[in-house]
């Protein structure tokens, strides 16, 4: 049985209709236990919903990650997430993010409608925050902006902006600046991110050199480096279980 004072976590896939914009639910039970862990880039913007031991309930809209940082200490027993794909701040949140990049926001009380009662079932918040999510996309979403972020997801960033721009029909110019306007990186960066956190996987097995197309073994270990604070060997050993995202969205 496990103990209720640590930290347990569960994740779901979003529906087929929400998979343009939702990567994956998640929650966390007693996640101040993490305290010391370390965050990585993921591509990913987080809505977060904590419950305080003290019984407060708040929102958290929270930009790209860039860089590896230690997780906080917190008084939250538990936190729901939403991760979305970057179309979804256009079309869903609404909301650039450009404006916190490695940071957050916290969100007027009562945002979509979600209180401290819905932190009591993961099953009936996600098909909550489903219904909410099908409910925000709007008649017409831009067929660029689609097929641009299904070939960079698809591709785990392994693309050029040129080839891009070709298939697609929209100059690499008008590409960056709806990156740098919406995430507040360019696509180069964003790229980047997608292609170390694919490395992760090859990384936990002990695959220490390129999976991807990286220049070299070194171009290799400073991404990585630079992306989780440590080198390829360090992060694969994932010692105490810092690395976070080896616990989330490395779950097999």
């Amino acid at each position: 049985m496990a103990d209720p004072t640590t930290l347990q976590f569960r994740l779901a896939e979003p529906d087929q209709g929400i998979s343009d914009f939702v990567y994956c639910f998640s929650a966390f039970d007693h996640p101040s236990s993490i305290g010391g862990g370390i965050i990585i880039p993921n591509g990913k913007i987080d809505l977060v919903f904590s419950l305080h031991e003290n019984g407060a309930f708040n929102i958290s809209l929270l930009g790209l990650e860039t860089q590896p940082k230690t997780a906080p200490e917190l008084d939250i027993i538990r936190f729901f997430s939403i991760s979305f794909q970057p179309l979804a701040v256009e079309y869903i949140l609404r909301m650039p993010v450009a404006g916190f990049l490695n940071s957050g926001r916290i969100l007027p009380g009562g945002f979509w409608g979600f209180g401290a009662g819905d932190m009591n079932d993961f099953t009936a918040f996600i098909q909550k925050a489903t219904g909410r999510i099908l409910s925000l996309i709007p008649e017409k979403v831009d067929p660029r902006k689609q097929e641009l972020f299904r070939k960079i997801l698809a591709a785990d960033g392994d693309v050029k902006v040129g080839e891009l721009s070709e298939k697609i029909g929209w100059s690499a110019r008008q590409i960056n600046q709806y990156f740098s306007r919406q995430l507040g990186v360019s696509l180069k960066s964003y790229c980047t991110i997608l292609r170390f956190q694919a490395s992760l996987q090859h990384i936990r097995q002990g695959k220490l050199y390129p999976q991807l197309n990286y220049t070299d073994q070194s171009h290799f270990i400073k991404e990585v480096k630079k992306l989780s604070g440590v080198s390829p060997k360090e992060l694969s050993k994932n010692e105490n279980s810092r690395f976070l995202q080896f616990l989330v969205y490395g779950k097999e």
